[in-house]
C-alpha cells in the first residue's frame, strides 16, 4: 500500500532542510532542529460587527483560504466608544497544524505571495524574539480560492507562524530554507 500523502514541502523539510540546519547550527540531535508547530490565521471584523451576513461572508472566505472552519471570536466586555457589546462577534481565527499547516504554507510561499504586485519580499524583522514570525496580509484576493467577483469587500488578515526555534536567527533560517521570500 502507498503511504499517506505527504506534502512536497514536508518531504523537502525532512530531506534537505533538517540536514542543512544541522550543519549550519551544529545540532547533534535531529530533535534539536527547529520545525513549524502551527500557523494561526486571524481576521478582525470590527467594521462589519453589526451586519451578521457580512460576518458570515468573511468567515467563509477565511475558511476557503485555510481549508478549515474558523472560530468566531467574541468581545469579552462592552466598550461604548467602539459600539461593542459583550459577546458580539469581532473576529475570526483558525489554527492550522499538521498536513493543513504544510499545505497552507506551501500555498502562501509558492502561489499567493508571488501574485502580489511589485512584491519585493516579506519583512525579515517581524520575529517576536522567541522564534515566531508574524505576517500581515493586506488583501484576501492573492489566494486562488477567492474570486474577485465573489467578494464583498477587500479584507486583510494576520498570519502567525509558530516554530520550535529558540532564537529568531534559527527561525529565519528555517523559513528561508522552506522558501519564505524575505526582502533583501
Amino acid at each position: 500500500m502507498a503511504d499517506k500523502y505527504e506534502n512536497r514541502l514536508m518531504v523537502r523539510y525532512k530531506t534537505e532542510v533538517v540536514p542543512a540546519l544541522q550543519k549550519t547550527f551544529g545540532y547533534k540531535n535531529i530533535m534539536q532542529v527547529p520545525k513549524m508547530e502551527k500557523i494561526i490565521l486571524n481576521m478582525r471584523l470590527g467594521d462589519i460587527k453589526d451586519n451578521s451576513k457580512s460576518v458570515q461572508i468573511a468567515v467563509s472566505e477565511l475558511e476557503k483560504i485555510a481549508g478549515q472552519k474558523p472560530i468566531e471570536t467574541k468581545a469579552k466586555k462592552s466598550i461604548a466608544n467602539f459600539k461593542v457589546r459583550d459577546g458580539m462577534t469581532v473576529g475570526a481565527a483558525v489554527t492550522l497544524r499538521g498536513e493543513r499547516m504544510w499545505n497552507f504554507f506551501d500555498k502562501l510561499v509558492s502561489i499567493a505571495l508571488p501574485r502580489v504586485r511589485d512584491f519585493k519580499g516579506v519583512p525579515g524583522s517581524s520575529f517576536d524574539g522567541r522564534g515566531n514570525y508574524a505576517l500581515g496580509i493586506k488583501e484576501q484576493l492573492m489566494f486562488p480560492e477567492i474570486s474577485y467577483d465573489q467578494i464583498e469587500k477587500v479584507r486583510g488578515f494576520d498570519v502567525c507562524i509558530v516554530t520550535t526555534a529558540n532564537t529568531d536567527e534559527e527561525a529565519k533560517e528555517l523559513l528561508k530554507q522552506l522558501g519564505m521570500p524575505f526582502a533583501k
